[in-house]
């Protein structure tokens, strides 16, 4: 209870805080450990929406996969684009409304640049994907999996970077 009325009076502050001096004055008088936890708090909050929605889509692209593979005799490169297909209106809708709400970022803008990302993702995923299918002996689900896991790191960076930004006007 104590560390929640702690934080609780440190978001106060910084949310009272009017500009980026006060900030760092107010940072500043805070103990080491409190500041840590003070600011790191946000971007924990969003890599935790990030796993999760992350997990989703990887698990709808993984499904996708295995059910046209399986049950429509697909190739799983080709089964593999339609995975990815569906999965990208679960990640985007998942990031945009949550991951990355905070930004405010308008919806057209982020969803071109968050599919240019995922686009380009999805193409070093495919090449991976192939040429792994045939240099290992490794199951083509278990391959998949360990692609998308990968992908999620430089998803993160790109899209925390640069397709929810939004630029605030002065």
């Amino acid at each position: 209870m104590e560390d929640a009325a702690i934080h609780g009076g440190i978001h106060a502050k910084i949310v009272g805080a009017n500009d980026d001096a006060a900030q760092l004055r107010l940072l500043d008088s805070l103990p080491a450990h409190l500041v840590f936890h003070a600011s790191m708090h946000p971007l924990l909050k969003q890599l935790a929406w990030f796993v999760a929605v992350g997990c989703a889509a990887a698990a709808t692209h993984w499904s996708m996969v295995v059910l046209l593979v399986e049950h429509a005799g697909l190739p799983p490169p080709v089964a593999n684009v339609a995975g990815w297909l569906v999965a990208f209106v679960v990640s985007f809708s998942g990031h945009y409304r949550l991951t990355f709400r905070h930004t405010k970022a308008p919806l057209l803008p982020a969803a071109r640049r968050f599919f240019l990302i995922s686009a380009m993702g999805f193409a070093v995923n495919e090449a991976a994907y192939a040429w792994l299918l045939h240099a290992t002996p490794l199951p083509y689900d278990l391959l998949l999996a360990i692609i998308l896991v990968g992908m999620a790191i430089i998803t993160f960076i790109a899209s925390r970077l640069w397709a929810f930004r939004h630029k605030h006007v002065a």
